[in-house]
């Protein structure tokens, strides 16, 4: 896929902290596809794991820290794939280096941290972004289209759910000093989907929880209402009878929406739009999502290019994940090392 701007610029060179499984997804195989990106180095704490990382995906440089990417003159962004309670630690480093950042969700810790990096983003004028990918795909703004267009009627309620099995205990996303959890993890998709096809913030009535260790959730279930008398629905898992379920449904006066994997649309995906006596489903590019959300980081970066997923919405992100964990008798601040 071509750029989706004209003019011929230098490379918006990327450095990498961690090397973390998402990376080659999420930047290193979309950046191969865009001649104006480059991913120049690669940082771990392990600098031998770092090499590896650099020599498998074709990464000219690795270091043994992520400060010494910081430092690094050359690099023009960071992407910060690290573990959920390190983001908002590191996307402030990195705002203080003077560095562009693409930091993976959930944005932080907490609201209280998200706030922080959202105001020192403000103060340093430099694109931040979280990575929530689907936002920027044709197939989220196909759907948003559909809603708008009024074509299901006045909107009544909205599902969300974003359900995963992840059975491994050693994994970091089950550690409560890391900021685990389903609802940090998985439940963030589910949240933001909720407050992007509602076009406002809902507010908690109900949650509930299900502990994997004490403070940290494996599965969550949340209801809202929202502004209108509309209402909705989150699901949320990491270990649950819901082993596999990525979808969201709107449901109108005059019909619904349902849409199958708007999360990872690239494999699969199905739209399927019902009004009255007509049923029909529609098809989008199966390009990936990180291809489309690159993209829309080097625009941002570059030519100031929108940014849907801001520090402003990360921060109205983080309060609902923060009201489901309350409303669920949890303590929302996640203990970070």
């Amino acid at each position: 896929m071509p750029p989706l701007y004209g003019v011929r610029m230098e490379k918006l060179r990327i450095g990498i902290l961690g090397a973390a499984r998402i990376a080659p997804a999420a930047v290193v195989g979309p950046a191969h596809r865009l001649e104006d990106v480059e991913v120049t180095v690669v940082a771990a704490r392990d600098g031998d794991r770092a090499r590896a990382f650099a020599g498998r995906h074709g990464i000219p440089r690795s270091v043994g820290s992520y400060q010494a990417v910081l430092e690094d003159p050359t690099v023009d962004a960071v992407y910060n794939p690290l573990p959920n309670g390190l983001h908002g630690r590191w996307t402030l480093a990195a705002l203080a280096a003077g560095k562009h950042v693409l930091c993976e969700k959930p944005f932080t810790a907490d609201a209280s941290e998200a706030r922080q990096v959202a105001e020192a983003a403000e103060v340093s004028g430099l694109v931040v972004m979280e990575a929530f990918h689907y936002r920027y795909h044709p197939l989220f703004a196909r759907v948003l289209a559909i809603v708008a267009s009024g074509e299901i009627g006045t909107v009544e309620h909205i599902d969300a759910a974003m359900c995963f099995p992840l059975p491994r205990p050693s994994d970091i996303r089950w550690q409560l000093e890391l900021a685990g959890g389903a609802t940090m993890d998985a439940g963030c998709y589910a949240i933001h989907m909720l407050r992007h096809l509602a076009g406002d913030e809902p507010r908690v009535v109900t949650a509930r929880a299900k502990l994997a260790r004490p403070g940290v959730d494996r599965a969550m279930r949340a209801d809202f209402v929202l502004p209108g008398s509309r209402t909705g629905r989150i699901t949320a898992s990491m270990l649950s009878s819901d082993i596999l379920k990525m979808s969201a449904r709107v449901r109108g006066d005059r019909g619904a929406i349902r849409v199958f994997n708007p999360v990872a649309p690239q494999f699969l995906h199905r739209l399927s739009v019902r009004t009255g006596t007509t049923r029909r489903s529609e098809q989008v590019t199966h390009d990936p999502t990180y291809l489309f959300q690159l993209q829309a980081f080097r625009d941002a970066v570059r030519s100031g290019g929108p940014v849907i997923t801001g520090p402003a919405d990360s921060v109205a992100n983080m309060e609902v994940i923060d009201a489901c964990y309350r409303a669920a008798g949890m303590e929302p601040r996640r203990p970070t090392v």
